[in-house]
């Protein structure tokens, strides 16, 4: 097992770091869920309680199988690697424009021009908006 196993594999602190992010609030809901059906007083605030907490569990496992998705399409280095080169040359980019050229006025950068620019343009609308797309999808798609 290399480094990069245990960094990103499955049993990795990256993999354990982004999974505590992402199912912790949810952790939380289950806790306010489980506190207010045994707060509720009657049967229909206490069928709903039950329902909020089914829904936060179903979540939390959607989650879960998500980052492990994740860590089995990017596990291996030659698989991650193009997207995490891509991905973070053009942020490298962005911030020497932004903050070298323009916040500190210390040089200049030639625009991006041609196909470039426009894959550039798409790189960052899917990176960060990526999320985004994929909540409006599952919105339209009830």
């Amino acid at each position: 097992m290399g480094i990069l196993s245990w960094i990103a594999g499955p049993g990795g602190w990256i993999g354990d770091a982004v999974k505590t992010a992402l199912t912790g609030p949810l952790v939380d809901g289950i806790v306010n869920g489980y506190k207010a059906k045994l707060a509720a007083g009657n049967t229909s605030e206490k069928l709903a309680a039950d329902l909020a907490a089914r829904e936060l569990n179903v979540e939390i496992r959607e989650r879960e199988l998500a980052v492990q998705q994740n860590i089995a399409d990017e596990g291996r280095w030659w698989t991650a690697a193009p997207r995490a080169i891509a991905c973070w040359s053009f942020a490298i980019f962005i911030a020497k424009c932004v903050v070298w050229d323009k916040v500190l006025g210390l040089g200049t950068t030639d625009p991006l021009a041609g196909d470039l620019s426009i894959w550039a343009g798409w790189l960052m609308a899917l990176w960060f908006g990526g999320r985004s797309a994929e909540k409006i999808a599952r919105i339209l798609k009830r």
